[in-house]
């Protein structure tokens, strides 16, 4: 990589699906390539051909470290993905709790609704498993801000899809915070 951005290759040039080499670089979670791309102007909101972005995808992904580049480059926290959700989203739903980290210390829309009607709280309850890392998803989600009375689109509270799956811990926290 060095010796092609040494000898004047596009950072940005695009293979067959629209993918620039730092959105590949993110995709096989090549950390140092990802760097070296960033500091010769890779663009970080840069997507393919499925709206990928090397900032949504290390969001979706948990490539927190990455992820930390493109924030710091520029990424574009109003930019969603295929599915109309923000990189909080999926970061909640596959319980990257590191990245949720990474994405609450910034400005982005905790609330957003993805194409389905879903916030990141309601996917890290629907979509979780209920597990720690989950649980401490919604923590960390209800620390912020995020509003627990945003319901989906059938009307199920976060709190209310927590008790049918029977995820006590996110029930204990919902319950504490469903009047906001």
């Amino acid at each position: 990589v060095e010796k092609a951005l040494a000898a004047g290759v596009n950072v940005n040039v695009r293979d067959a699906g629209g993918r620039t080499p730092l959105l590949l670089a993110t995709q096989g979670n090549h950390i140092e390539t990802a760097r070296l791309l960033v500091a010769a102007g890779a663009d970080v909101n840069a997507r393919d051909d499925i709206q990928d972005s090397p900032y949504l995808y290390a969001g979706a992904h948990g490539r927190t470290e990455i992820l930390r580049m493109t924030l710091a480059a520029g990424a574009d926290l109003k930019s969603v993905n295929r599915y109309g959700g923000t990189a909080l989203i999926p970061a909640c739903h596959y319980g990257h709790v590191e990245t949720v980290k990474a994405l609450l210390a910034t400005k982005i829309d905790i609330d957003h609704a993805n194409r389905l009607g879903w916030t990141a709280l309601l996917e890290a309850v629907i979509l979780g498993d209920g597990g720690p890392a989950h649980t401490e998803i919604v923590r960390l989600l209800l620390a912020a801000g995020a509003n627990a009375r945003i319901a989906d689109r059938d009307g199920v509270t976060p709190l209310e899809h927590a008790k049918r799956r029977g995820f006590t811990s996110m029930m204990r926290l919902l319950e504490g915070n469903a009047s906001r």
